[in-house]
């Protein structure tokens, strides 16, 4: 029970650090409104921010779906579950409580991170930079895990975390069916490896910005070799495929303009300050200039994509504490497990009005994105420390 104790006092250190984390950390927090394909829209004042340019008169800013798409695709990576556990349950009123810490890298370099997250603060004026010159090379999640087992090889469990540098919290749970375990010496049986199946889902909160969910199905072989003692070693490795489904909130493309300021604003538009160009009193805005600005929110194309995923690892289980390593990979490339294609506009058609066809997790061809920014495979590590009773 000492070492139940040292565990649980472990998860609560934890839960605490990562309530805390959400209200301070948010550098490689999601800035959306910075995915504009066409830059007449938008200026700057005195160099710092992106403003509604008044010059572009009813230009509206448009969505760069394509950068929304390829930042899902790793976020998603990055919340996913870990299926970090071998095929054996709990057992039959088994409980099991960890804390674990996850590592999935990331492009950092793509020009997507770079402009599709909040960066740092200037500690001189509190105000975020206009890009993300320093995106973090992996996105660190830390996570409380619970598991309890049930009749016929049915474990449930839950996860709760937070994704560091960010105010993203996860959550989610997971349903576990052993298939095939505890074979011993019976008849040659205990020669077998265990066998399970596990469904899973994760979610986020903390912002407005991105709504992202995960759903995983997991098939995994194990296998105990006792060491010596209590201590008993179980390595295993298993395939995983992942489901994402990403959707973006209503995001001001120009969140550092008031419209109403910009617009030359005279009044609503009633008996006491009527529109001349409006037959109707509507009660909207009466603008002098370009009301366009009103109009630059936008909600980024839905994002729905395959992941599929190798995972090897090994736990280390001395009496009631575990320790367990555990690493992940793509084993398709993205842009080969998503087939589809989008067409997109054309980057050197100012207008806007041309398009071309492209695979969303591809490299970029327009020249507005020079670099390659095809979606890498990524790779996740993680460590988790609990108890099993």
């Amino acid at each position: 029970m000492r070492a139940f104790g040292r565990i649980l006092g472990c998860a609560v250190a934890a839960a605490t650090t990562l309530v805390a984390g959400v209200a301070f950390a948010d550098k490689m927090d999601p800035a959306l409104e910075r995915f504009v394909l066409n830059n007449r829209c938008i200026g700057t004042v005195d160099g710092v921010g992106k403003y509604y340019d008044p010059t572009a008169g009813f230009t509206r800013c448009l969505p760069d779906n394509l950068a929304f798409a390829k930042l899902v695709a790793q976020y998603g990576a990055a919340i996913a579950p870990v299926a970090s556990y071998s095929a054996r349950t709990t057992g039959f009123g088994g409980f099991k409580i960890g804390v674990q810490g996850a590592f999935t890298t990331i492009d950092s370099d793509a020009p997507y991170w770079k402009n599709g997250t909040q960066g740092s603060v200037d500690r001189s004026t509190n105000q975020y930079s206009i890009v993300n010159n320093g995106p973090d090379d992996a996105l660190q999640l830390y996570s409380v895990r619970l598991a309890k087992g049930f009749p016929f090889g049915v474990e449930l469990g839950a996860s709760f975390g937070h994704l560091a540098n960010t105010s993203l919290v996860t959550g989610g749970g997971d349903v576990r069916l052993s298939i095939l375990e505890g074979f011993r010496t019976n008849y040659g049986l205990g020669y077998l490896p265990d066998l399970a199946a596990t469904g899973g889902i994760r979610t986020i909160t903390g912002t407005s910005q991105l709504k992202l969910t995960v759903v995983s199905v997991d098939g995994v072989i194990s296998k105990p070799f006792p060491i010596q003692g209590s201590v008993v070693l179980q390595p295993h490795v298993g395939y995983q495929w992942l489901r994402i489904f990403g959707d973006s909130g209503v995001v001001d493309m120009t969140p550092n303009t008031d419209p109403v300021q910009h617009c030359g604003y005279q009044g609503d538009n009633s008996p006491a300050s009527p529109d001349p160009s409006k037959p109707a009193r509507d009660g909207q805005p009466y603008c002098s200039g370009s009301s366009a600005d009103f109009n630059n929110n936008v909600v980024f194309d839905a994002v729905r994509l395959n992941r599929h995923r190798i995972n090897v690892g090994v736990d280390l289980r001395f009496q009631m504490v575990y320790l367990g390593l555990n690493f992940l990979t793509d084993l398709v490339p993205v842009d080969k497990a998503n087939t589809g294609t989008k067409a997109v506009p054309d980057g050197a058609d100012p207008s806007a009005s041309k398009t071309i066809v492209v695979n969303p997790y591809s490299d970029d061809p327009r020249p507005t994105s020079p670099e390659n920014d095809a979606v890498k495979s990524q790779f996740t590590m993680s460590v988790e420390l609990g108890a099993v009773f």
